[in-house]
């Protein structure tokens, strides 16, 4: 996944970038307002770290383009400034997160990994992952040219897999999300319901979508090691 850092502090960007790409994103590093406007609109980002205090124009013009363009597209702000008024202001403006400098590069990665499972197809009305075709308004769900009939639960269990396509999602999140519950002691519930979903949208094709990633949870779509 690409990140667009728009940071003025060039030693702080490139602590970012070093500890980005550890994390396994590819990171564009830029210290000019004017040009993350300009790399934001034409290159295929999936979030941005947004410093407000930017040389050329300032982070909330920079803000309101991309919300222009391209509305889907994930604003994290990182910046000094601290006064309520300037959170207020840049959420208002359309961020998607605010986080006040300093900070720990643990917590800005949490921010990131949460702003990211909303998911680019999270405003979709449709979420397709090859064959796979699930319609969140008239909550159909097709495979190829056949229907697939899901409990609500099923349903919503593979639209939290699909809207965070190529991320594995930990049990406790799936908890969190389907049963709206806070409980580490029924991740062997999300076990039960993912063989659900397998003999109903992967049994009988020759290609199986759904994945378990050992030790962290299940994923749709490719990126990590997956049986």
């Amino acid at each position: 996944m690409r990140i667009l850092v728009a940071e003025d502090d060039a030693p702080l960007g490139e602590f970012l970038c070093q500890q980005l790409q550890e994390e396994q994103f590819s990171v564009r590093v830029v210290t000019d307002g004017l040009e993350a406007q300009r790399l934001a609109s034409d290159q295929p980002f999936d979030l941005v770290l947004l410093d407000l205090g930017l040389p050329g124009a300032h982070g909330l013009e920079v803000l309101r383009m991309i919300r222009a363009k391209k509305p889907d597209l994930p604003v994290l702000i990182v910046t000094a400034a601290v006064q309520v008024e300037e959170r207020v202001r840049g959420l208002d403006a359309g961020a998607d997160d605010y986080l006040s400098k300093p900070f720990v590069f643990a917590e800005l990665s949490a921010r990131i990994r949460a702003v990211l499972r909303r998911g680019k197809q999270s405003g979709r009305a449709v979420l397709r992952i090859e064959d796979l075709e699930l319609d969140r308004m008239a909550h159909v769900v097709r495979r190829g040219s056949q229907d697939i009939a899901l409990s609500p639960k099923e349903f919503a269990l593979l639209e939290l897999l699909m809207c965070n396509e190529g991320r594995p999602v930990a049990r406790t999140a799936i908890i969190e999300h389907v049963w709206k519950l806070h409980l580490d002691t029924m991740t062997n519930v999300v076990d039960v319901y993912i063989n659900y979903l397998r003999r109903k949208v992967d049994s009988g094709n020759d290609r199986t979508l759904i994945r378990t990633i050992r030790g962290v949870g299940y994923q749709m779509g490719e990126s990590a090691k997956a049986v």
